[in-house]
């Protein structure tokens, strides 16, 4: 049975959202991430996995990428989660060297965000497992 967040993914790229190879790199990216050993699912990376397809997928398209998010207020959230900007950091330097995506240093700061919130929510979800439900 498919996940909901693969199916996402798929959505994303049935509907023409996104490019193919947009969401196999993103679906190679949560797999790796969920090799650590932590879930991965739509409601701990959902927003991780979105907000990636769109980035990239608009990078790939020639379109600019927008932060609303300022270094100083970034660094202040990640100041506790130094290895989810040195993770955005790995996943932006693959996007580029695998899609020849370059993600700006404000986006590569989003992602650290988002991988923040999921290495959180992950480590209170593996107190408390939960399902992946269609």
């Amino acid at each position: 049975m498919e996940s909901r967040l693969a199916r996402r993914i798929r959505l994303f790229c049935d509907s023409g959202q996104v490019r193919p190879e947009v969401a196999a790199f993103v679906t190679a990216e949560l797999e790796a991430l969920a090799a650590d050993g932590r879930p991965v699912t739509e409601d701990s990376a959902g927003m991780l996995a979105g907000h990636l397809l769109m980035a990239l997928t608009r990078l790939l398209d020639g379109e600019t990428v927008d932060s609303f998010r300022t270094d100083a207020a970034v660094a202040e959230e990640l100041a506790d989660r130094p290895e989810a900007l040195a993770r955005a950091r790995d996943v932006a330097g693959r996007a580029h060297s695998e899609l020849g995506a370059l993600l700006p240093g404000p986006e590569v700061n989003f992602l650290a965000l988002h991988l923040a919130v999921w290495h959180a929510g992950a480590a209170v979800s593996a107190a408390r497992p939960r399902r992946d439900t269609p």
